[in-house]
């Protein structure tokens, strides 16, 4: 059990039985400001700027050819790892793969259910990501987050997370074309 904001998570690895509330939970977001990318002569700069009215972004449903079950990894460099909250109600996941080549921890998606958000889940999924990361010796944790997602971006920035790069392209074509995807890491601690 891990205590978060005076109430009691349970953070474990996702069980088959995670699967529905898995892909139920609701990822959206809102935010008053975003990070808007400019381009410069070495590189990119980001500034964050207010919007009004507030943006909710709603991510669409995965397109998945149905072989993927989030809670039965058989990959063992894959995990799922789910918060529960007291009353039995999953209040996050995050769902993370190890590359060997690189050494690379990649936390491919991570959610947190918008009544449980600001008390330290996200923290507490990241933490077993961290473990595990330190299990199969990564030398750093990486993550990619749409431009958009301000509250997601501070956050990781609270966790140790740095920029360290940016795709103005691999969003478009896609229900959030004209977003930017930036790329954050962190050496494994």
């Amino acid at each position: 059990m891990t205590t978060v904001d005076n109430m009691r998570y349970e953070v474990r690895a996702a069980r088959p039985e995670d699967t529905e509330a898995i892909e139920a939970l609701d990822g959206s977001f809102t935010t008053h400001t975003i990070f808007r990318v400019a381009s410069t002569e070495d590189g990119f700069a980001l500034q964050e700027i207010p919007v009004a009215p507030p943006i909710h972004k709603v991510f669409p449903a995965e397109d998945t050819d149905g072989g993927d079950d989030p809670a039965g990894e058989e990959d063992p460099n894959s995990r799922t790892f789910v918060a529960v909250a007291p009353d039995g109600c999953l209040a996050g996941f995050a769902a993370v793969s190890y590359a060997p080549w690189n050494r690379r921890l990649a936390i491919e998606d991570i959610e947190i259910a918008p009544a449980h958000r600001g008390r330290g889940v996200g923290r507490a999924l990241v933490g077993h990501a961290v473990e595990f990361a330190r299990e199969r010796g990564a030398g750093h944790i990486w993550l990619e987050v749409t431009n958009i997602n301000a509250p997601a971006i501070h956050a990781y920035r609270r966790m140790g997370f740095t920029f360290c790069g940016l795709d103005t392209a691999l969003y478009d074509g896609t229900p959030s074309s004209g977003e930017q995807a930036l790329y954050m890491s962190m050496p494994c601690p």
